[in-house]
């Protein structure tokens, strides 16, 4: 009996240190950076429909540049990840993607607005600017929260003891982060003769 009760204590300390607790709490976490890359992108996907309506009424020989942002804006919402697809590359990848080609649009629509100096006069224009911009730093943060917050549960399933209960009682998968397109380092082009 005296052995049992001694056993007691062993068995709970082995199994703490096992990752029950922790790894559902990391993969939590991560989910919920997730999340927050996702409220930003809302919140900028909210911003461009006003955004748009403020430069057509000064630039509407640039309708091509605005449709492709209505367009990219129409593709990003469209494209959803929820927490339970955070282990499929390729869906992370085509969020990813989607993201891109909006803020892609949005850079041509600024580089439009360079063209136009009364239009950044407008105060609706310059409150919304503000706002996109304090939202495109938004999303860099939330993004690197997130990778942090993955890099983290990649860490605590691979290592041990939490590798242990990772995969005996949770079959966890690792997570992918969220990265740059190939060439993001490269800063774009604008160039007004084509339309891009």
């Amino acid at each position: 009996m005296k052995f049992r009760t001694a056993l007691v204590p062993i068995a709970a300390l082995s199994l703490s240190a096992c990752g029950l607790n922790s790894v559902p709490t990391a993969e939590e976490n991560a989910k919920a950076k997730w999340a927050d890359v996702q409220a930003q992108y809302q919140r900028r996907a909210d911003l461009v429909p006003n955004l748009v309506a403020t430069v057509k009424g000064s630039a509407a020989s640039e309708g091509k540049i605005l449709a492709d942002v209505m367009n990219a804006r129409a593709k990003a919402t469209s494209v959803q990840v929820n927490a339970n697809d955070l282990t499929d590359p390729a869906k992370v990848q085509q969020f990813q993607a989607a993201q891109q080609q909006l803020g892609g649009s949005l850079s041509r629509l600024l580089a439009t607005t360079e063209a136009y100096p009364d239009l950044k006069s407008q105060a609706n224009f310059t409150t919304l600017m503000s706002q996109l911009e304090g939202t495109e730093n938004r999303i860099t943060i939330a993004i690197r929260d997130y990778n942090q917050a993955v890099q983290d549960y990649n860490t605590r399933i691979r290592t041990f003891p939490d590798a242990v209960g990772a995969k005996i009682f949770y079959g966890a998968k690792p997570m992918t982060p969220f990265q740059a397109k190939a060439g993001a380092d490269v800063a774009p082009t604008v160039n007004f003769g084509n339309g891009n």
